[in-house]
């Protein structure tokens, strides 16, 4: 009797409702088991709806004394269950009549797993009782072949290791490093044990009841070393006063590091232990309640890629811990490596110099698009979000009024005097500004008939036409107040839109969108003089600002800011055409002599043996004429050599 049935679903069920009084009762009955083999389909059938008290039924009571219904229920529920099992298929071969009460069914046998799907051949053995009908002999090779009674299946899970990010020059941002694990030898913490107790946990930002909690656990002897923290290897004072304390042993021990701490803390961000909600959320990408995960910045944008895949082994154990089968398998994915163009000295050396202030710098290579290095102050330490950091520090962060978590550069600010450029550059491309033109005022004050009390004003007077050039190398706020004018409302606002104010940037690094208005158009003349010189409602991000003064060095071409490395050095850009060729060397002319020029308002940043472009900028941010304002200061420039 040779059969092939492919098998994935349960057999047919049938209810019948009985009308009883008082109430309705429901038996469930399916077909007879009239074939050797329907018992097993049926057996299978249970196995995908883990009903394995049915299963149990379906044995014959020869196997029922060798296993009782308990351990039969846990023996499988641990198995299938801890592998993850769905899917069960069986395809029968062939049914082979031994006796008239014995049948060798011959099978195909399939199922997903954690590791994959598993396939095999196998055989099963079913009795013909008269009364119950066909029954199954059970044993555990019907799990899988070659598994016995004595026999485990395990799991083994090896850990993926996260991919590191490096800058440009292979040099580590954040990876694998060395951090110094502090604990206590119990046997050693000497007489004043609960003293000592209390002076490592004041130490370390803990409680005693916590440090004696962990000290309590099972598996602690006196002379086991019992971990309560993470260092950092450089905390020299802490360990220090440690090692002290009777009982305080540091050793080392592997961690994700962040070399340059807080200098590119807002760039890289830090990982942390997975969350409960961020574990449900990621369900099925191979998060485990131990994974950690990207929290912010580079390392959260770019986890799918950092995180790798874990691989997986299942394997039958025999009783004396042996590997004896292995049943499927799936290799570990390490993390890949991020390649970065941060140049991380570049990096350090600005963090250092703003560190004492709130800013940002924003370096791009003006011809290419690398951004070089992405700063913001003040700062936080990446390492003690991955270490455990103490409530004090936690504090200290999240209460500071100066926002140390604040990524500044994907902000828009007031641009200020470094937005005249784009002024003019808009007013030359569009044909409404020339180089040639002037505007008549006197004094450093200036306004047109029925603004009322609102004028505008400008810093310095200085001999010379009132132009193009005289204007950018003096910053002066009056000309760019006429410009705006001049250009009109219409072509100031396409210039802006062509350069991509008010859209999304989409990228790699997420920033704010630029703006000309707090609405959808400049409101009146007065808001409009305002935004020539970068007032008015105008908002800017730093790094749109990078690609526009880009510009100026290209052609009129806006090159495209990048961060992750890539193989392809062919030149994207972000805006082609965003002024036109003449109008971007004109600017870029006259931005060399803001800085060369002995009245530019940027003499003070001439570099011997470099020529610089650029322009300074101050922005005002007061409501009002009368209000005292707090300023914003830029400076923006390009080398051209």
């Amino acid at each position: 009797m040779n059969k092939k049935i492919v098998i994935g679903i349960v057999v047919t069920i049938i209810v019948i409702v009985f009308a009883v009084a008082g109430g309705v009762i429901a038996y469930r009955m399916t077909r007879d088991t009239s074939k050797p083999e329907d018992v097993l389909i049926k057996y299978v059938g249970y196995v995908n709806e883990q009903n394995y008290e049915e299963m149990y039924k379906l044995l014959t009571n020869d196997s029922k004394e060798q296993i009782s219904k308990e351990d039969f229920i846990t023996r499988n529920k641990k198995i299938y269950e801890g592998i993850d099992m769905t899917d069960m298929k069986i395809e029968i071969t062939n049914v082979t009549e031994e006796n008239s009460k014995t049948y060798v069914i011959s099978y195909n046998q399939s199922m997903n797993s954690e590791a994959g799907k598993i396939e095999f051949e196998n055989t099963a053995n079913v009795i013909k009782d008269k009364e119950l009908g066909y029954q199954l002999n059970w044993k555990s090779s019907l799990i899988f072949p070659n598994l016995s009674s004595t026999d485990k299946v395990r799991i083994k899970t090896i850990s993926a290791e996260r991919g590191s990010i490096v800058d440009k020059n292979g040099n580590m941002l954040a990876g694998l490093g060395t951090v110094s694990s502090v604990g206590i030898v119990p046997g050693k913490l000497g007489e004043n044990k609960d003293e000592n107790i209390e002076k490592i946990a004041n130490l370390l930002g803990t409680t005693a009841d916590s440090i004696n909690k962990t000290l309590s656990a099972s598996w602690v002897k006196d002379d086991t070393f019992v971990p309560l923290k993470k260092i950092q290897v450089d905390s020299i004072e802490l360990k220090e006063q440690l090692l002290q304390i009777p009982g305080i042993k540091i050793t080392s021990t592997k961690s994700r590091v962040y070399p340059l701490g807080e200098a590119a803390a807002h760039l890289v961000g830090y990982v942390q232990n997975i969350t409960a909600d961020e574990l449900k959320a990621n369900r099925g990408k191979g998060y485990t309640s131990t994974s950690v995960i990207g929290k912010a910045g580079l390392e959260k944008q770019y986890e799918e890629r950092l995180k790798g895949k874990d691989g997986l082994e299942i394997y039958i154990e025999d009783s004396d811990g042996k590997r004896k089968k292995d049943i499927a398998k799936i290799d570990v994915q390490n993390g890949e490596t991020i390649k970065l163009t941060i140049d991380s000295t570049m990096q350090s050396k600005l963090y250092n110099e703003l560190k004492n202030d709130a800013g940002f710098f924003v370096v791009m290579e003006p011809n290419t698009g690398e951004l070089l290095a992405l700063v913001s102050t003040p700062s936080y330490n990446p390492n003690k979000f991955v270490l455990g950091m103490t409530s004090d520090e936690w504090n200290e962060i999240n209460n500071n009024e100066n926002k140390p978590m604040f990524v500044r550069y994907q902000q828009s600010y007031i641009p200020g005097s470094t937005f005249k450029p784009i002024t003019g550059a808009i007013g030359l491309t569009t044909g409404t500004l020339s180089v040639d033109d002037t505007f008549t005022y006197n004094g450093l004050s200036w306004k047109k008939d029925g603004w009322g009390e609102f004028d505008i004003t400008t810093l310095t007077s200085y001999s010379g036409p009132k132009n193009l050039k005289n204007a950018l190398i003096h910053s002066d706020n009056i000309y760019f107040a006429q410009a705006a004018l001049q250009i009109g409302k219409k072509n100031f606002t396409d210039g802006l839109n062509k350069i991509l104010f008010n859209q999304d940037l989409n990228l790699e690094i997420s920033t704010a969108k630029s703006q000309y208005s707090n609405s959808k158009d400049i409101s009146n003349e007065k808001v409009l003089a305002d935004s020539g010189y970068g007032q008015g409602e105008i908002l800017v991000n730093p790094i749109l600002m990078a690609s526009i003064y880009s510009a100026f060095n290209n052609d009129g071409n806006m090159v495209k800011p990048y961060i992750i490395e890539k193989d392809n050095k062919n030149v994207e850009y972000l805006v082609k055409n965003a002024f036109s060729k003449e109008a971007a060397n004109i600017i870029k002319e006259d931005l060399i002599q803001v800085v060369e020029n002995q009245e530019g308002t940027a003499k003070d940043m001439r570099v011997q043996g470099r020529t610089i472009a650029g322009k300074t900028g101050t922005a005002e941010l007061k409501g009002s004429k009368d209000a005292e304002a707090d300023v914003l200061g830029w400076f923006d420039c390009f080398t051209s050599d």
